[in-house]
């Protein structure tokens, strides 16, 4: 059985998906964007970046996470599965482990897993059934995550309910202290001083569709009041990266180390009015951005191990998708219809889903 979302308040792809919404007033001008400071690819660039992306990619039948070289050479397979499909990497601040989910079965039957593995794919493990979107805390000594909202699976990425958190050392499990107050989050990604988790909520805990800021290990929840979906905190702790339209990526500063987060006028804008861009993510030096980008779809239903939806969620399979990579310190907008190879780089070709990257340096 496959899923499908039919009610008719959440009908069509775009529920899941960012919202076009109108411009606020923190949002840079649209302009044509040429970097100043060089006119070389940027993939020249990326070549001497010591780091790596790892990201998720549907081959031989399932999904499965590969790591590659911040230019896109030296693709590594880690997962190699056949009978389950393994989604979402995210790579620990020490850049030696990956948390990541499972899902395994068909349809409503299926099981979303949480698990862990080295960054050259040794030593799985599982932690946790029911569990989604895996987000590590700055110091790696827990992973956070949210549990699924009923026991039957829903591929609906913000079908959660709570959020719980793995201690690594002890391999408890604790409940934020507000956890039964939080419903229909996703994307969450926790700040570089520790005090607060950033993410969206879709028709949850009084919102329609915001980007939240909650306390870590409190009752307080701001609206960071800007549009759009899946934020990315930069490892450094000064700025937010996240997905302002299905065409539409973005760059702001943030204040994280005040008593009420806001997000300052925007940075940078990524623009693509012919494909979706989504899945916006930083370097480990918070120099460079990489994204997923491709066309709009529904998924392949051809696909085993997949589901119906928006394209871009996890699950859903994503024909022509593949990782790019932009620097970070531009300033205006990066139309990438027009813009040239000093602004971005292509790093998959085979358009085979790639998704969801996530960069660690080399050690």
């Amino acid at each position: 059985m496959i899923v499908r979302w039919i009610s008719g308040i959440l009908a069509g792809a775009g529920f899941a998906a960012c919202c076009a919404l109108p411009l606020t007033a923190q949002e840079t001008p649209v302009v044509n964007h040429t970097p100043e400071h060089s006119n070389k690819p940027f993939s020249k660039t990326l070549k001497k970046v010591k780091m790596k992306i790892a990201y998720e990619s549907y081959v031989n039948g399932n999904w499965d996470i590969f790591t590659m070289n911040a230019d896109g050479t030296d693709r590594v397979n880690l997962t190699h599965s056949l009978d389950r499909n393994e989604h979402f990497p995210q790579i620990s601040p020490d850049g030696k482990k990956i948390a990541f989910s499972i899902d395994k079965g068909e349809g409503r039957e299926a099981v979303r897993s949480l698990w862990i593995m080295d960054v050259d794919g040794k030593n799985e493990k599982k932690l946790a059934d029911g569990a989604r979107e895996p987000f590590w805390s700055p110091d790696g000594k827990t992973i956070g995550f949210l549990p699924q909202e009923f026991p039957k699976f829903n591929v609906m990425d913000f079908y959660t309910t709570g959020m719980s958190f793995y201690h690594v050392a002890s391999g408890k499990i604790t409940q934020h202290p507000c956890s039964s107050k939080i419903h229909h989050l996703y994307n969450p990604s926790w700040s570089a001083n520790g005090k607060w988790i950033v993410a969206t909520v879709h028709g949850g805990m009084g919102y329609g569709h915001s980007i939240l800021a909650i306390e870590a290990n409190g009752p307080k929840i701001v609206d960071l009041k800007i549009p759009g979906c899946r934020p990315r905190l930069s490892p450094d702790g000064t700025r937010i990266a996240w997905g302002a339209g299905d065409h539409k990526l973005a760059v702001a500063p943030i204040s994280l180390d005040a008593d009420t987060p806001e997000v300052g006028t925007w940075t940078l804008t990524i623009l693509d009015e012919k494909n979706k861009i989504y899945h916006i993510n930083w370097s480990s030096d918070a120099k460079y951005v990489a994204f997923s980008r491709g066309p709009d779809g529904e998924g392949d239903l051809t696909k085993k191990g997949s589901f119906q939806a928006a394209c871009e969620i996890i699950g859903v399979y994503a024909g022509g998708w593949n990782i790019y990579a932009s620097p970070a310190d531009h300033k205006g907008t990066i139309d990438l219809q027009t813009a040239t190879d000093a602004d971005f780089a292509q790093l998959t070709t085979s358009g085979d889903s790639n998704k969801q990257p996530a960069w660690f340096r080399v050690k």
